[in-house]
């Protein structure tokens, strides 16, 4: 078969498509459906080079289609893996790859031969010389550059995600593999292109651009890891060429060769569980970056934040309903109640639904009021301790929670919130958007009647079981405090302060029992997480 013209080969390769035949077996000639009419033998060739030495090409655009040979069948392996869960766009249009019938191109005697050759020998010339082409000047790169980025998150503000990075990187060329940790308090990340010259030219555009409106600082530099050894693919690790590697619970995403290239230990925090393939919410613009002669550069980075709402205003973004329900797992059976995974999650959200799963009563299901609520609080909660347990939370696959059918009793394990009062967020433009916090041993609390004293307030906290390390009151002036559950224009002669507990466990299990308690005078106490100690 492999003689065959590929203009006979391609009816075979076509023609599968019209029924449910099941995939080729992998060969390094790819078959590529669906194609712009003004494609280029160049559009073409650039979705292969990232993954490899292309060979030969061949586009019928009578039909739509083309092939793409590839050097080595292992090159057009890892392209495979690399688009089966991403559709590759060519000029904007999805296109569709799969395995050609066909082992190898005979093209020599098709009128085009010439012209796909020159194209192929002019990005060959390319990568054997290191040499790329930006704005109209050329950039000699220095031999040996690494591919792999390393990048520092400053002012992080709202929680960068894998899922963010691979968006944002993605528009300068294919990424294959990413890693996030932290590392002196600092979120970090090592990226790795498939191709130096993508490195530099995310490195120049990127490097000091916000992601969000005045946060979220990107520091970039070139790294010198050669490549990145990924194990395990969640959310905190990704090799995108490899879909069959384990989500690894629990393990350290850094293995010690690379953990020893970085200098000091204690560089690795463990990665999350699961959440190993939801789809990025957030959207960039297409528009140019301000930077010159950075080809397929994306938009201004600057993203702003909605005076209307407080709530992200993202270009493109699409809140996809079923991104708003969150799993939760490995709570304790014995304690938790509805009631307090909605006052918990309630602070990086409007929590509208709680389910605890009746037969497995140690996983929830809660429903926060958009995708970006959601992803606010998997990114602060998921990891931390509850009830001695350690919370592990994920995206989950429902596109909300179903209350339980009329007359039918759930034990009142499912609670509908939608139209609670103790939304903290429902407030157009309130100042709580900017008072999300991480969970920690320092509470702040707020709404406190002057009656109540700093005794009564740490023999309430002593009550729930807490060790009360430290308190300190507010001064009268509350221009600089920062706090959460109430509004500026509702602060007259309310009192606010700090408490540190022990433990951040104990902080969040005081913030479950103690938030919107009858203080007397007709006050409820407003408890959230505090970015600062005493």
């Amino acid at each position: 078969m492999s003689h065959s013209t590929p203009a006979t080969a391609n009816g075979n390769d076509s023609k599968k498509f019209k029924g449910d035949r099941s995939p080729c077996s992998p060969s390094r000639v790819l078959h590529i459906r669906k194609i712009p009419n003004d494609v280029t033998e160049g559009d073409i060739i650039s979705l292969g080079v990232p993954f490899g030495k292309v060979t030969n090409l061949l586009i019928l655009k009578s039909k739509s289609q083309a092939f793409l040979e590839m050097a080595s069948e292992e090159a057009a392996i890892t392209m495979m893996n690399y688009y089966t869960p991403v559709t590759p766009q060519l000029r904007s249009q999805p296109v569709y790859i799969q395995y050609s019938n066909h082992r190898e191109l005979k093209t020599d005697n098709l009128p085009n031969h010439s012209r796909a050759q020159a194209a192929l020998q002019a990005v060959n010339t390319v990568q054997s010389g290191g040499l790329a082409l930006t704005g109209g000047e050329s950039l000699l790169l220095t031999a040996g550059q690494s591919p792999v980025l390393r990048i520092i998150v400053d002012n992080l503000f709202y929680p960068v995600t894998l899922e963010v990075l691979h968006q944002i990187f993605s528009k300068f060329g294919t990424v294959l593999k990413i890693i996030t940790f932290t590392k002196n308090n600092q979120f970090q990340a090592l990226l790795q292109y498939a191709d130096p010259m993508n490195a530099h030219h995310a490195k120049v555009a990127l490097d000091g651009q916000n992601i969000y409106n005045a946060c979220c600082t990107l520091r970039i530099e070139s790294s010198k890891l050669a490549s990145l050894n990924v194990k395990y693919n969640n959310d905190k690790s990704r090799d995108f060429t490899r879909l069959d590697l384990p989500t690894g619970d629990g393990q350290p995403s850094l293995d010690a060769t690379m953990a020893a290239a970085f200098g000091a230990p204690g560089i690795i925090s463990s990665p999350y569980a699961g959440a190993a393939a939801f789809a990025p919410t957030i959207g960039f613009p297409q528009a140019g970056l301000s930077v010159s002669g950075i080809p397929g550069a994306l938009g201004p980075l600057a993203l702003t934040t909605s005076a209307l709402t407080g709530r992200m205003s993202i270009p493109g973004m699409t809140a996809i309903p079923g991104h708003s329900v969150l799993l939760v797992s490995n709570l304790n059976p014995d304690v938790i109640l509805p009631h307090c995974l909605f006052i918990l999650f309630g602070v990086y959200g409007d929590v509208h639904r709680v389910k605890i799963l009746f037969n497995k009563k140690e996983n929830a299901l809660v429903q926060m009021a958009d995708a970006t609520q959601a992803q606010l609080a998997m990114s602060h909660l998921n990891g931390q301790r509850l009830h001695g347990r350690v919370l592990r939370i994920t995206l989950s696959k429902h596109q909300s929670v179903q209350l339980p059918r009329e007359g039918h009793e759930d034990q009142g394990l499912t609670k509908d919130y939608t139209n609670s009062p103790l939304h903290r967020f429902k407030k157009p433009g309130s100042k709580n958007f900017q008072n999300i916090f991480p969970p920690s041993a320092t509470l702040h609390l707020s709404n406190i009647p002057p009656s109540v004293s700093d005794d009564d307030l740490k023999r309430l906290f002593a009550s729930t079981g807490c060790s009360v390390k430290a308190f300190k009151f507010f001064q009268k002036s509350f221009q600089q405090a920062p706090y959460q559950g109430q509004d500026y224009n509702d602060r007259k002669d309310r009192k606010m302060a700090l408490i540190q507990l022990g433990t951040v466990e104990e902080a969040i299990t005081a913030l479950i029992d103690l938030h919107n308690h009858d203080l007397g005078d007709n006050h409820h106490l407003r408890v959230s997480f505090s970015k600062s100690m005493i």
